[in-house]
């Protein structure tokens, strides 16, 4: 496997996500980057829920996050997000996030392209970043291989990662 494409999805810091020192609260971090999991996989074609519809969960089993700088209330950040690996029962993803500076939000001459369509690298000032690893389970929380049960979603993992 080769280098995977980055996702992006932007938000602005609400005020219930910052602390009494007007940071974003660190565990807001681990919500974004499940944020930016669910908008990568709509992206490469399937919703979350229609996976979970079809008996499949995708637990977090291990997660590992690097603050580098705080994200404070109103700012537009981006969450980016790719898969790092992948196999026929785990899939491990890294995540960016990124604040947005005011000349990439009013940059008209050079929109961001879609997250579907680019292969472009992570923008911004990195803020956090991370690693997310995950287990395919069916309901009854049992191991399962991916390829066997969703086929479909696995071709996609291949090629839109």
């Amino acid at each position: 496997m080769g280098e995977h494409r980055w996702y992006e999805h932007e938000i602005r810091v609400r005020y219930q996500e910052t602390d009494q020192m007007g940071v974003v609260y660190h565990t807001n971090y681990l919500n974004w980057f499940e944020l930016g999991r669910t908008e990568l996989i709509r992206q490469l074609g399937m919703r979350y829920s229609d996976i979970e519809s079809k008996g499949c969960l995708l637990p977090l089993v291990e997660a590992e996050v690097k603050f580098h700088k705080p994200a404070r209330y109103d700012e537009k950040i981006a969450i980016y997000t790719r898969i790092a690996s992948y196999t026929h029962v785990r899939l491990e993803f890294e995540s960016q996030i990124r604040r947005i500076s005011t000349a990439e939000i009013n940059q008209e001459a050079d929109p961001v392209p879609s997250a579907v369509e680019g292969t472009r690298k992570p923008g911004g000032e990195l803020l956090v970043s991370g690693l997310t690893r995950h287990v395919w389970v069916n309901l009854s929380w049992k191991p399962v291989r991916i390829d066997r049960e969703l086929p479909e979603l696995f071709q996609l993992l291949a090629s839109g990662g």
